[in-house]
């Protein structure tokens, strides 16, 4: 029987390449052969804990951001050929609870994800196969294919934003998150300030249309620092924290403007509490949103967004393995030497 190779999480920091069956896709199934995976923060963050509290549990297949070309095709599947290039999202909705039913699929109470994007084929379930497949344009690069499930969640987070009168904005984190939030709202006219402790980063998020960058330190006077790089010294009409440290979610309320709006993308681990000055939130009427994930819409644009090319997020790609070199790569991300890697088979 033939077989290929599939990196599992077995617990905290670590993973082990195992060789098993090609799976064969039952009706309404499809079988993926990857063309390209791409690491992410999520997957640092799962690699260092060892799980996440909903998207897996251990042991299990690894890698979650996805493009590859169908290798088999299950019955009752007629939208799809062998040979068809695809983007698969991680995650599917059931489409009938009242979250689903409101357009927030994201919180579907029902919703599974799929992992396992860090091998060399992916047996993909008939659900994924009916709400989250999506056709891969001609001429559109693998490795910038594989991203676009961390860029649908960006256009998620902006979604759930007032943007009409937005003219400056505060972005907290350059890792892949924040920088791509640095593309798309560059890209939108909207003036953007970028802060994190690595210079290096800031370096690409000019190159991805940051306007000012500033080199935080980490600590309670970053909202303070951020605050005094705006056009007026009182903050941004809009902050996005994309960091996932309490500090920072505290510092995005320093940073926000009165009348703002403080984007929380950055997720903690579980039980995490962060300080909120109550009286700043009172007072200067400031908004606060957890956001998380993303929808079938946001996914849509995010690949519509990526065939156009008008994002560089090539910048992001700093580093290229195949699967033997994964645990490495999530070194270099942890050690903040590298933001992402593609990985090829």
């Amino acid at each position: 029987m033939p077989t290929h190779r599939v990196l599992y999480l077995l617990g905290p920091e670590h993973v082990e390449l195992r060789r098993e069956p090609i799976p064969r896709p039952a009706a309404g199934e499809v079988l993926l052969r990857l063309d390209a995976a791409t690491t992410c923060g999520t997957d640092l963050k799962v690699f260092k804990r060892g799980g996440h509290p909903t998207m897996l549990s251990t042991p299990c297949p690894f890698g979650h951001e996805m493009t590859g070309t169908l290798a088999a095709i299950g019955a009752g599947t007629p939208n799809w050929r062998e040979g068809d290039a695809v983007v698969v999202a991680n995650s599917a909705s059931c489409g009938q609870c009242r979250f689903c039913r409101a357009g927030r699929e994201n919180l579907c109470v029902n919703l599974l994800y799929l992992n396992g994007a860090f091998a060399e084929y992916l047996l993909v379930p008939e659900d994924f196969v009916r709400h989250s497949t999506y056709r891969r344009p001609d001429g559109l690069k693998p490795a910038l294919a594989a991203m676009t499930e961390p860029l649908a969640c960006v256009f998620h987070g902006l979604s759930a934003c007032c943007l009409d009168d937005v003219t400056e904005c505060i972005i907290l984190g350059a890792g892949p998150i924040g920088l791509m939030f640095v593309a798309e709202l560059a890209h939108r006219g909207i003036r953007v300030i970028l802060g994190d402790l690595t210079p290096q980063r800031l370096e690409v998020g000019q190159l991805l249309g940051a306007s000012d960058t500033v080199l935080v330190s980490g600590d309670r006077t970053d909202g303070d620092t951020l605050r005094a790089a705006t056009e007026y010294d009182r903050g941004a009409q809009l902050v996005i924290e994309a960091t996932g440290f309490p500090t920072a979610w505290s510092n995005s309320m320093e940073a926000v403007a009165p009348g703002g709006e403080v984007i929380l993308f950055g997720g903690c681990t579980p039980g995490t509490t962060a300080e909120l000055d109550t009286h700043r939130l009172h007072y200067s009427e400031i908004t606060v949103k957890g956001v998380y994930h993303h929808r079938p819409a946001t996914v849509q644009a995010a690949l519509d967004r990526l065939t156009e090319g008008t994002l560089p997020l090539e910048h992001l790609l700093q580093e290229r393995c195949d699967l033997d070199g994964i645990e490495g790569a999530l070194g270099r991300m942890a050690s903040r030497k590298i933001l992402k890697a593609v990985v090829t088979t």
